[in-house]
């Protein structure tokens, strides 16, 4: 994948917040994505005390969920941990890796925030808008909203609440475990991306995609 740079990477918060704003007039949240036959799951790790950034992109066959191709890549880490301002720290490593990748996915879910965030400019939006990319966001825990109680039941969902506006909804992927948050990056739809994520969950609570980049991100397990 070849990636064109929109802007420079900042190291604060005070630098980082305009540029948010500024792209989030950008994500598109309806359908704009075409068949999809391979979707890929980004994940980031820290190595040396959280100095270096290693981040991982696994691209799976759809509907067959099968590692096709993965790629890694590090960096310096240039901006602290801090919620709401994660695409600044991973981002850039992350596109490193995408830049290595010789298939190019239909779907990245990213493992984060869509537009379920305080500036409707999550990981997910940030990375989509700038490959251009239909992505989704598949957040292990709430970062913004409120939503109703969520039945037991594995499919069950609920709309994700943000004053009077819905950002993403809370997804039941098995029954009786905890949810994960679903939202839209960019150039997708919140019901289609909950049936893309439904459809990648078939056996744990994490979509394949997710669970083999977090595995080659914290290099953990074997892969090919």
């Amino acid at each position: 994948m070849k990636i064109n740079q929109r802007h420079a990477w900042p190291s604060t918060v005070e630098e980082a917040i305009p540029i948010q704003q500024q792209l989030a007039g950008e994500v598109i949240t309806c359908d704009q994505l075409g068949a999809v036959q391979h979707v890929a799951g980004v994940d980031v790790g820290f190595e040396e005390n959280g100095t270096i950034t290693r981040a991982a992109v696994a691209v799976l066959s759809f509907p067959q969920l099968e590692l096709k191709e993965y790629a890694i890549a590090n960096r310096p880490t240039t901006f602290p941990y801090i919620p709401g301002f994660l695409s600044f720290r991973e981002v850039p490593t992350v596109i490193d890796a995408l830049e290595k990748l010789t298939l190019t996915p239909d779907l990245i879910l990213c493992d984060g925030q869509g537009i379920a965030h305080p500036r409707r400019f999550g990981i997910a939006c940030h990375l989509g808008v700038l490959i251009d990319f239909p992505t989704i966001g598949v957040a292990k825990s709430l970062l913004i909203g409120k939503h109703e109680t969520l039945p037991d039941a594995r499919g069950s969902w609920k709309p994700l609440i943000d004053q009077s506006e819905t950002i993403g909804a809370i997804l039941r992927t098995r029954t009786g475990v905890k949810p994960i948050y679903i939202s839209s990056g960019h150039r997708i739809s919140l019901p289609t991306a909950i049936d893309y994520v439904m459809q990648c969950t078939p056996k744990y609570r994490l979509p394949e995609t997710t669970r083999w980049a977090d595995k080659i991100a914290s290099k953990r397990g074997k892969w090919p």
